[in-house]
Parts: structure tokens; sequence; C-alpha cells
């Protein structure tokens, strides 16, 4: 499978200014995917899952204070970016798209499931989405450090050169073992800044806001709940760190067994990160990706 870069950027109009992604494939027809990336990623997440779909056209936005769209204003929280996600399509002039989403996307995907069904064919949520409960006794301050440890802190460090920070990545339990060209594409975009003092694009304010609405709050279980489905959901058995996985299956059992519509699908040997950077995750997921995308336009087109 080979990287592809996206085959052209966009700049849609949204609250605040513009929101800037990239495009694979613009003109190709048939049901398009909407991509979602993580927490502090960007739409450079996704370019191995392009790569992997050459018949679809794939829509990758840098979500608001990630990327090239760190520069849009407040507020950041999940609905916001839903809300964002549709003003994308507008622009694209694309009506209804099969929704992937990563880690945090994966929570955005459900608000954007939530406030714009008519837009939504089919939902996968990719090591993210099912609510992670806050750890007892820390306090709301504190919680984006603990839930997300070094990748926070990282948004405060300076690099003096492009190296540097891909060096720094490079060291990362989760990453470095698996580097491939993806990744370096993905690190060297995230650069921000100039020369001594780069920095990532992601904009702390913006990853804090959305690492306190991940335990399910603010009616996002009633979200998730009510989602149509099949939702499918994939799982990497290690988690930010190479390590512990972000969700254990006892809490994924649970979920499932609340949600009928939730299809679980374990994915060997990746963790949170290489399960969408990683030939090996990509390929795994992308074949239920396609099935599902395939079976809905047979059903639409029964209909």
């Amino acid at each position: 499978m080979e990287r592809t870069v996206s085959d052209t950027t966009f700049a849609a109009p949204v609250a605040g200014g513009a929101l800037a992604g990239g495009l694979w494939r613009p003109d190709t027809p048939g049901t398009p995917v909407l991509a979602v990336h993580g927490i502090t990623a960007t739409h450079r997440n996704w370019d191995l899952l392009a790569a992997a779909l050459p018949d679809r056209r794939v829509i990758a936005p840098d979500l608001r204070g990630r990327g090239r769209s760190n520069a849009l204003p407040a507020p950041y929280g999940l609905v916001q970016h839903a809300d964002d996600l549709a003003a994308v399509l507008d622009a694209q002039g694309v009506e209804r798209v099969f929704v992937v989403g990563h880690s945090m996307g994966a929570f955005v995907s459900v608000r954007f499931a939530e406030r714009h069904p008519d837009r939504v064919v089919g939902l996968a949520l990719i090591d993210g989405g099912l609510p992670v409960p806050n750890p007892d006794g820390v306090a709301p301050a504190d919680l984006p450090a603990v839930l997300l440890g070094p990748a926070l802190e990282r948004l405060s460090m300076t690099f003096p050169s492009r190296d540097a920070y891909v060096g720094f990545w490079r060291r990362h339990p989760a990453l470095g073992p698996y580097w491939n060209d993806a990744i370096e594409a993905y690190v060297d975009y995230d650069v921000d800044g100039d020369e001594p003092s780069l920095r990532s694009s992601a904009r702390a304010d913006a990853v804090a806001v959305n690492a306190v609405e991940l335990d399910g709050s603010a009616g996002y279980v009633e979200a998730l709940l009510a989602a149509p489905g099949p939702v499918d959901f994939f799982r990497a058995p290690r988690g930010l760190l190479d390590a512990a996985p972000l969700y254990p299956r006892p809490v994924v059992a649970d979920w499932a067994a609340r949600m009928p519509q939730l299809v679980v699908h374990d994915v060997a040997d990746v963790n949170h990160y290489t399960i969408v950077m990683s030939e090996l995750g990509a390929g795994s997921v992308i074949p239920v990706i396609r099935a599902r995308i395939e079976a809905a336009e047979t059903q639409e087109g029964a209909s």
C-alpha cells in the first residue's frame, strides 16, 4: 500500500474564518468518506486510509485549533467541530458521507451524526468514541494532562529545527518502532512556526477543551446510544504509549451490551496510532468500511 498525499487542499468557510483540510480524488462519484482526526492530529492522519480507498473521494479536515485551521477562534467543543464538518460538506457540495473518526475524532463523528443525521450514510469509530471515564480524585483543571500525558506536554515545547521535531517523534514509544513514510509526513505537516522556535500546530487551549469532553457528559452518551447502526468500533490492543489499551475489553463489552447496533472489531498487533498510520492497521479497517459503504449504496439504489 503506497502512501498518497491528498490531491488537493481546501479552505471551507466556517464560523470565524476558514477550515482547512485535504481532498483525495475530489471528482470520484459515489459516497464520499469524511475522515475525522484525533485530538492533537491533522488530516495527514489519513494518508494510508485514503490510499487504501482508491475508488472513493476522501474529505479530511484539519479540525478547529489544529493543523492549518489553528488560527480559528473558540469555541473548540465537539458540537462546534460537528457543525464545522457540515460547513465543509456544504462547501464541497456533498450531501451524504460515510463518517470515519479516530480517537477524539470518533467523538466528533458521533456528535455530527446526532446534529446532522440526514448527512450520514454510516459511522465507524476507530479506537475512540466510547466515553473515557475521568480518573477519580483528579481536579478538572488537571484532567487534560492526566488523560493525554506526553501528547499535551509536547504542545508547550519548542524545537530548533524540523529535524529536531521529527527526532522527538522518532523517540515516541508508540510511533518510533513503527516508523514509516506516512508517519514522517504526518509529523512534518504538524510543524508550525519558524526556526528556531518550531512547535506543534495543535493549540493547547483547544486540546484542553476537548480532553474534558471525552467522559460522555453534556448529552454525549445519549447521542452515542441513539446513533443509527451498524456502528463499527475498531479496538487497538495497545494505547497511546504502546502499552495498556485505551479501551480494555470489559469496557468495550459493556458498551456493546448497551448498544445492540455496536459491532466490535479487535485489530491485532496495533496501537492507538498505528491502527490508522500503518499498513497493518489501515488494511484491517478498510475492508469493513468498504463493505459498509457498498451495502448502503446497494440499499439506497434498491429503495
